[in-house]
C-alpha cells in the first residue's frame, strides 16, 4: 500500500469516494437483487479493458466518512452493501463490515484479490486478472469466481483459477463488454461444452442502469 493510501485512509473511517448508488446487482450469481453500492477509488491493475478508469486515482475522489455512507444506505430499503472499485482491498474494511453487521445489512465484495482481504463478508466475488495474479490465499475464501474472458486465452486463466477455489464456489464467464458482440458466441459455445461454469452478463448495462 502506497503512502498516499496510508494518508488517505484516516485509521478506516473514511474511504476515497467515487460513487454510491442504490440499484439492481447486474453481475454474477446475485444478478437482479437489489444491493447499496459504493465504488472506491484506488486501482493499480492496470486491466487495458476496464470500463471503470475514472476510478484508478484516489487523489480525484473525495473523502466520505464510513458512517455517512451507512446512513445513505439506510435511507434506502437494501438489505446488501456491495463494495466494488477501483480495488477495494486496496484498504482495510474492518470497520466498515462490523458496522454492516450491526445493521444487519450483508456485506459483499468484488475484487481482484491482489492484496490482503481485511473485514468479515457474507459474499466474496472473486474477479482475478491474469496480468497481476490474486493472492493464493483468496482463492478459498471466494464465494463466486468470475472471469472476464477478453480473448480466447482467458478459458485457460478461468481454469487455472477454477482449480484453486473451494467445491462450493460459483463459477462465471463474463464477455468484456466493449466486445460484447465478438466474445458472445465464444462464451456460449464453451459452457456448452464445459457445463460447470455459468455466464454473467452484466445485466445492468442491458438495462441502462447504474
Amino acid at each position: 500500500m502506497s503512502v498516499t493510501y496510508d494518508k488517505i485512509f484516516e485509521n478506516g473511517n473514511k474511504l476515497p469516494l467515487v460513487e454510491e448508488f442504490y440499484t439492481i446487482q447486474g453481475e454474477g450469481y446475485h444478478t437482479g437483487k437489489a444491493a447499496y453500492f459504493i465504488r472506491v477509488g484506488g486501482c493499480d491493475i492496470g486491466c487495458s479493458w476496464c470500463d471503470t478508469k475514472f476510478s484508478w486515482s484516489p487523489d480525484f475522489h473525495k473523502l466520505q466518512s464510513i458512517d455517512e455512507i451507512i446512513s445513505n444506505a439506510l435511507k434506502t430499503k437494501t438489505n446488501a452493501f456491495v463494495v466494488t472499485g477501483g480495488e477495494p482491498t486496496t484498504y482495510d474494511l474492518s470497520i466498515l463490515c462490523e458496522k454492516l453487521i450491526k445493521h444487519n445489512i450483508a456485506s459483499h465484495i468484488e475484487t481482484s484479490g491482489v492484496y490482503k482481504l481485511t473485514g468479515k463478508w457474507d459474499w466474496i466475488c472473486l474477479s482475478p486478472k491474469k496480468h497481476n495474479p490474486p493472492k493464493e490465499e483468496i482463492y478459498n475464501k471466494a464465494n463466486e469466481l468470475k472471469v472476464i474472458i477478453n480473448n480466447e486465452s482467458d478459458f485457460e486463466w478461468a481454469e487455472e483459477s477454477a482449480k484453486k477455489v473451494n467445491n462450493d464456489c460459483k463459477l462465471y464467464l463474463q464477455p468484456e463488454w466493449s466486445k460484447y458482440e465478438d466474445i458472445i458466441p465464444m462464451v456460449v459455445e464453451y459452457i456448452k461444452n464445459n457445463p460447470k461454469w455459468n455466464i454473467s452478463l452484466q445485466a445492468h448495462k442491458f438495462m441502462h442502469i447504474p
